[in-house]
């Protein structure tokens, strides 16, 4: 027989094919049965990470995440809403996740609804919601010490700013809201003590507020100025080793301070050895700028080219600090530059380094070598981490 086209050449080719073609295709996947549900174990493992990805591309679908930094597949271990700058804190004796967010009755627009969606730790499915009254709920980006909880985390603390500041004090069991404690000139919830908190104030002091039964304040007292607003502020979100929190300034100190008595009391403050006269110099830059491990030891994130004004731009260096003899024991090289970092509570910790393009680079923190990235699909626009334990 003669081809006598080009076109009989080409369907005797694909003819001779098939037989090899459906040979190597894939056999189907069995059947799945639906619904497919899995369940998260109630205690999350040391290498668990919850990250907020505040979506900037749609702030109105971020969401938190569960991920496995260790894990070598399925890293992504599970996902809930958090809408409208939303913040999130987890309890540790209880089994529960909290999301506070923001929903508007047209999607963009339309009458406000401020609630606190509790979500059951295994499962992911939302348990119950509260809903907060006033529109008062604080919106911006994620920071961690917007929300916390206190009083053997049978209450949470909730950031408000309207733009006066305020803190809702909300019990957990009763779902129902106590009251609304006003603070002037002040911002951010550290617990402190058995049933209180401190907030950080704009003439450099912090407040200490004891809260009674009832979620009314039944103390008040006030430290001394020690926090240098004008010339060398400190950073908010500090890192917490025990009831101490360890802030770090703008031009590079660490700042100690105790919570676990009835008032906030700031401990000695020493220098990373930042300053070296230059026009620019290493400086603590980013987001979350400061972290610690199990051990107690600080992770603090930094830039090269640090100046007045580059304290959010990020670093390209983790320096290792021991606060308790005041000395950095090493500098962690990053593949890539970083906004945000947290470490796991892992006897041999792991390092996560949010990258501004929405990707987590996983180090190990004693090596200081990269181990893994996780790539886009685990979040967006991550801001702030949180280990699990």
């Amino acid at each position: 027989m003669r081809l006598r086209t080009l076109r009989d050449v080409a369907v005797l080719a694909l003819l001779s094919a098939a037989p090899s073609f459906a040979a190597d295709y894939p056999k189907p996947l069995a059947e799945e049965p639906i619904p497919a549900v899995a369940t998260l174990p109630g205690t999350y493992p040391a290498s668990w990470m919850l990250v907020h990805d505040m979506n900037f591309t749609s702030l109105l679908d971020g969401r938190v995440v569960v991920v496995d930094t260790a894990a070598e597949t399925e890293n992504l271990k599970g996902v809930m809403p958090a809408a409208q700058f939303a913040i999130f804190t987890a309890a540790t004796t209880r089994p529960e996740i909290y999301v506070a967010e923001t929903f508007h009755s047209r999607l963009t627009r339309g009458t406000r609804t401020d609630v606190i969606t509790i979500y059951d730790r295994s499962t992911l499915a939302v348990k119950d919601e509260i809903v907060l009254p006033g529109g008062k709920r604080g919106q911006f980006v994620s920071t961690k010490n917007s929300f916390k909880l206190t009083n053997d985390e049978k209450w949470a603390l909730l950031f408000n700013f309207t733009p006066a500041s305020s803190v809702s004090v909300i019990d957990l069991d009763s779902r129902k809201i106590l009251g609304e404690v006003d603070l002037p000139g002040c911002s951010m919830i550290y617990p402190t003590g058995p049933r209180g908190f401190s907030t950080m104030c704009a003439d450099g002091t912090m407040t200490t507020l004891d809260l009674a039964a009832d979620g009314t304040v039944a103390a008040s007292r006030t430290t001394k100025a020690f926090n240098d607003i004008d010339k060398d502020a400190m950073f908010m979100m500090p890192a917490m080793v025990g009831n101490t929190a360890w802030f770090v300034t703008f031009a590079g100190n660490v700042q100690g301070v105790d919570l676990a008595g009835p008032t906030a009391t700031p401990k000695p403050k020493f220098a990373l050895g930042t300053a070296d006269g230059a026009v620019t110099e290493w400086r603590p830059g980013g987001w979350q700028v400061v972290t610690s491990d199990a051990a107690g030891l600080l992770y603090v994130l930094m830039n090269p080219a640090g100046k007045e004004g580059s304290h959010k731009d990020g670093g390209t260096e983790v320096w290792v600090v021991d606060p308790v003899k005041q000395q950095r024991l090493r500098r962690i090289k990053l593949e890539n530059p970083g906004v945000s970092i947290e470490a796991t509570r892992e006897a041999k910790p792991g390092l996560v380094v949010a990258r501004p393009d929405g990707a987590l680079d996983v180090y190990d923190a004693a090596a200081g070598t990269l181990r893994k990235t996780l790539g886009g699909s685990i979040a967006i626009s991550p801001f702030t981490m949180s280990a699990v334990q």
